[in-house]
């Protein structure tokens, strides 16, 4: 299968055609090969239109989620970024591209001891994980510049806000089944300030702060 020839149509059809405009994002997308996240008895969905499953009731999200998430945190090369939800490892790998650090938070153990493999293989330096309950971010580096996370949420979890640092961007899916609303916070002067992107559709942030179990 070719699948350098799959990215580039990614690219050119899934994100360029929607909007996505930032050449370092889009060069990323050319370069990180997706199939390598995700199962491979489903490698011909790798670079698909659509969410691919990767296991414990998970998916990797479409390509153009991954891209619009990212390109609306504006991450600059020197920037200390969390991510809440490891998964197949994808949208970290995309934010460690981008960004100085990326620290991701995963609370089921066999997603996030293949994603940790992986990145040893694919030689990633800037990124360190952890298993636990993302609701309540990673204290220890705190703060960060931008925080992504990577499943939904009925409320912005209090201690995420706590570490977004000042001037800094979260991005989350807020709401519950199809009645999800990607959501852009930034904290500005102490004040936290939120716009809707878009609808969508992910899985439930389970935490003490999100969902229960």
């Amino acid at each position: 299968m070719d699948y350098a020839a799959l990215r580039k149509r990614m690219v050119e059809e899934q994100l360029i055609r929607r909007g996505i405009s930032s050449q370092g994002l889009l060069r990323a997308f050319y370069e990180i090969e997706r199939h390598r996240f995700i199962p491979e008895q489903l490698g011909m969905n790798a670079y698909a239109d659509f969410p691919v499953p990767i296991g414990e009731s998970q998916t990797i999200s479409q390509p153009y989620i991954v891209a619009l998430m990212t390109e609306s945190l504006e991450l600059k090369t020197t920037d200390k970024v969390l991510e809440i939800g490891t998964g197949s490892g994808y949208q970290c790998a995309i934010l460690a591209m981008l960004s100085r650090e990326v620290y991701s938070v995963e609370r089921l153990a066999s997603l996030s001891n293949r994603a940790q493999a992986l990145f040893k293989e694919l030689g990633y330096g800037n990124i360190r994980l952890k298993i636990g309950d993302g609701t309540l971010g990673w204290e220890e580096f705190a703060p960060y510049d931008k925080i992504m996370v990577t499943a939904a949420s009925p409320c912005i979890p209090a201690p995420l806000l706590e570490q977004l640092d000042e001037g800094g961007r979260l991005i989350l899916p807020l709401g519950q089944g199809l009645g999800q609303v990607l959501t852009l916070v930034e904290k500005k002067d102490g004040k936290i300030n939120s716009r809707d992107i878009c609808g969508c559709v992910f899985v439930p942030l389970v935490g003490e702060y999100g969902y229960p179990q």
